[in-house]
């Protein structure tokens, strides 16, 4: 039981962290996009 226990909190975690950079990831390509569009609109 403890052990089921604790390979449940650890799957937990993981997917956690999988979607923590996954956020990440597409929390930098928005600034990206924004700041390739302030670029063109400054030029």
């Amino acid at each position: 039981m403890t052990m089921r226990l604790a390979l449940l909190a650890a799957l937990v975690l993981l997917t956690a962290c999988n979607t923590i950079q996954g956020a990440g990831r597409d929390i930098k390509s928005v600034g990206q996009a924004i700041d390739k569009s302030a670029g063109a609109a400054k030029d």
